[in-house]
């Protein structure tokens, strides 16, 4: 079985975010970037459908060199061989569905595993646009999955319940927490993925159809409390900041 399984470079959910001086990117000083979260759920599915029914397992990614940190992480995690997608340009979710779409169409996979969206955009854009170029069916926020022969039976999260199709393989699943619980890798295998090859895929280029105008940080509302002096008072601004402030 030919598996894909396509992954993000984002930054770690605990990182400290500060806006860039654009004002329409972050700032990536001291910013740890990492697999995207709901990738690894697509990776750990792309494993287990292979360790069922034999394959291969690819792993593909879109950006700048610095990503190959990312794919080395799916490798240590066990997939087979890893690809980037290389660009030194700003893109959207377009650019990145369309240059997986032209990978695929010459390797023809099987199945195509995507996580659910990205953690830094969340736009949950390239999914379904892959679907589109390829022409395939989609099934999106798969939290189970069973494979029989030729099909794929998933159930996947919608408002107030679940909902249970299947689809027609060659079909693209795009992973949500739940789904299984994704391996990490152990030490040999980090060690090992170091050295093993990237393969490296020019771009295709395509203007942006989605554009950054401006990035905010929300602002938090601070209520103001004007206390006396009384004991009372005491009593209530050490409750304040030990309930609601939960700074003592």
């Amino acid at each position: 079985m030919n598996i894909l399984v396509c992954v993000s470079r984002v930054p770690d959910s605990a990182a400290r975010i500060l806006v860039g001086n654009d004002g329409k990117s972050i700032d990536p000083q001291g910013v740890k970037y990492v697999v995207n979260p709901y990738d690894e759920f697509a990776i750990e599915e792309g494993l287990r459908l292979k360790e069922k029914n034999g394959g291969t397992v690819t792993a593909i990614t879109v950006g700048q060199e610095t990503a190959k940190e990312q794919l080395r992480t799916s490798l240590a995690m066990g997939v087979d061989k890893a690809v980037l997608v290389k660009t030194d340009k700003e893109f959207d979710s377009f650019f990145v569905a369309n240059n997986i779409a032209e990978y695929a169409k010459q390797n023809n996979p099987d199945i195509i595993f995507l996580g659910r969206q990205s953690i830094d955009m969340d736009s949950l854009q390239v999914p379904s646009m892959l679907a589109e170029l390829l022409q395939l069916p989609s099934v999106s926020v798969v939290s189970k999955m069973t494979y029989e022969e030729g099909k794929v039976i998933a159930e996947r999260d919608i408002e107030g319940g679940k909902e249970v199709v299947e689809a027609v393989m060659p079909c693209i699943i795009s992973a949500q927490k739940g789904l299984n619980e994704p391996r990490y890798p152990k030490l040999p295998d980090i060690m090992k993925a170091r050295s093993k090859p990237i393969e490296e895929v020019d771009a295709v280029d395509s203007d942006n159809r989605v554009s950054v105008s401006k990035i905010e940080i929300p602002v938090k509302q601070r209520a103001g409390v004007i206390l006396g002096g009384e004991d009372t008072d005491v009593d209530e601004l050490v409750r304040l900041l030990h309930e609601d402030a939960k700074v003592i």
